[in-house]
């Protein structure tokens, strides 16, 4: 597969987040009200927080002072939900998707001007461009999943979850940084089938631990948004297992997969 540069990183956030609007544009007043599978958030909550990033990592982009500015902010205040969602719960839900189609179409503009090789501030460590705007594509499909879950809609599977399986997989060392855990000794070789009929892999041939299957199911799994046993993925080795079985690929403090459906 061709290495992924910053235009094509790019125009891949662009088409996710053009899925998810396709959804939400769909939806009447009150479905927006609706209550996610994350706790406490509403659709609008989802959608308003896919907003206040997108507004940041472009001024990350473009104005790194400024952003610090805003971080230190950010980091004092004990209510984060209310200073990143505030503004959007009180807009009308036409006002809120034109909210955030403004917002991303500034973090396309920021990106288009950013180097190969340029480095971006964000909450924790800087990024390399490419890892950051992987990381904004990968927060609106999964944001994205759980409107989704709340309204029964379907979003077509594309090789854009490469770059989410990707993450999935060189974030298995941060899942237990992340819960103070020593991670298992051992190599996996994870072996997944693209929604475009390719096959990725990544680890050694010879891992003594392995990870098969389709890699929406991988997607869903690193993400949280589905508990591994609702999922057809072939896993050979303990080490494997217990990965998946707490597997987060985001940042942010511990979290759970959700509870097994059936």
């Amino acid at each position: 597969m061709t290495k992924p540069t910053v235009a094509s990183v790019t125009a891949d956030l662009i088409a996710e987040q053009a899925a998810l609007d396709e959804v939400v544009t769909n939806l009447d007043d009150d479905q927006w009200e609706q209550m996610t599978p994350s706790p406490g958030w509403a659709i609008r909550d989802q959608v308003g927080h896919l907003a206040f990033f997108d507004m940041t990592a472009a001024l990350a982009i473009r104005d790194p002072e400024g952003f610090d500015t805003h971080r230190k902010e950010l980091m004092s205040t004990l209510d984060g939900d209310g200073l990143t969602l505030g503004a959007a719960r009180v807009m009308a839900p036409a006002e809120l998707l034109a909210h955030w189609r403004q917002h991303r179409n500034e973090l396309a503009v920021a990106a288009a001007a950013c180097a190969e090789d340029a480095r971006i501030e964000w909450y924790g460590p800087s990024m390399g461009a490419k890892s950051f705007l992987t990381a904004r594509l990968m927060e609106a499909w999964a944001h994205g999943q759980d409107i989704c879950d709340t309204v029964g809609a379907e979003r077509e599977a594309t090789d854009r979850l490469r770059h989410i399986a990707q993450l999935g997989f060189i974030t298995r060392g941060w899942t237990y940084l992340n819960r103070r855990l020593e991670m298992p000794a051992g190599e996996i070789r994870l072996a997944l089938a693209s929604p475009g009929g390719d096959s990725w892999t990544w680890g050694p041939d010879d891992a003594g631990a392995t990870v098969t299957g389709a890699a929406l199911d991988f997607c869903l799994v690193t993400a949280q948004r589905r508990n591994l046993a609702d999922t057809d993925l072939t896993i050979d080795g303990d080490i494997a297992t217990d990965w998946l079985e707490k597997a987060q690929l985001f940042a942010g403090p511990p979290s759970n997969p959700p509870a097994a459906r059936h």
